[in-house]
């Protein structure tokens, strides 16, 4: 049976930090992102049902991407849960804040990113591949087939 990729695009503003790096990422600071998420399978081969030929409803896999990413880091601040600036009073006039594990890199959040995606997609349906562009020419990738 031919396999088909479908990708959809997102978009969703945050801020973060780098601390302790030694360039001016190191600052709170904003970008806007372009989440492209491209899954893979096999069409629906019953023809009677409505959704035959399709490997999945784009409003599927938009609800959740929704759900599980724009939502939840759309104009936030993410910062590493050691990060020094969470000691500060000050904090908590920020607004939303979400606490990571990791360095908030391009590159940690699309890994954290296809974790999140991966479980919840139905099982006939693969996460493939994600790009994220955390500015208009920089951008970090993700490959199922890298990471099999």
């Amino acid at each position: 049976m031919p396999r088909i990729r479908l990708t959809k695009e997102f978009s969703f503003e945050m801020a973060h930090m780098l601390e302790g790096y030694d360039g001016p990422c190191k600052n709170v600071h904003g970008h806007s992102y372009r989440l492209f998420v491209t899954v893979i399978g096999e069409p629906n081969p019953d023809a009677s049902d409505p959704k035959y030929g399709m490997v999945m409803d784009f409003g599927q896999l938009k609800t959740i991407v929704k759900k599980l990413v724009v939502d939840r880091f759309d104009h936030v601040l993410m910062v590493k849960n050691d990060n020094q600036m969470l000691d500060h009073q000050f904090i908590h006039t920020i607004g939303k804040i979400e606490r990571v594990d990791y360095q908030p890199t391009c590159e940690n959040l699309l890994l954290h990113i296809a974790n999140l995606i991966s479980a919840e997609l139905p099982p006939e349906v693969k996460l493939y591949h994600l790009k994220l562009h955390e500015t208009a020419t920089s951008y970090a990738e993700w490959f199922a087939t890298d990471n099999e």
